[in-house]
């Protein structure tokens, strides 16, 4: 790929295509619930070197990954950096209360 070639936008589905088993499904796994959970108490987008878990670097990129296609996070690329966010807008406007009682839930 040249310099001036650009990464494509990492995809997620539209609003009305995410399904409650499938953001169910995602949020069932430990790590995947605790990056949710970090990006749920940050405000601001949260780079992928920075969300704190105890697994490897590609293990992280295929947890986000399964999140990211269950429509729970939205994902850009800035240069080599990956910035990940917590789609709650999406979530609270489709499934009222779900995302608040999962994050609310004992760890």
């Amino acid at each position: 790929m040249a310099k001036s070639d650009t990464v494509p936008p990492l995809a997620y589905p539209e609003r009305d295509e995410i399904t409650v088993e499938g953001v169910l499904r995602a949020l069932a796994d430990p790590v995947r619930l605790a990056i949710v959970r970090q990006l749920a108490s940050s405000d601001l987008e949260i780079a992928c070197s920075a969300l704190a878990v105890p697994v490897t670097k590609s293990t992280l990129t295929h947890h986000l990954a399964i999140l990211r296609q269950a429509g729970v996070v939205a994902g850009r690329q800035q240069g080599t950096t990956r910035f990940n966010s917590l789609r709650r807008k999406d979530l609270d406007a489709l499934f009222p209360g779900l995302l608040d009682g999962v994050l609310a839930a004992p760890r």
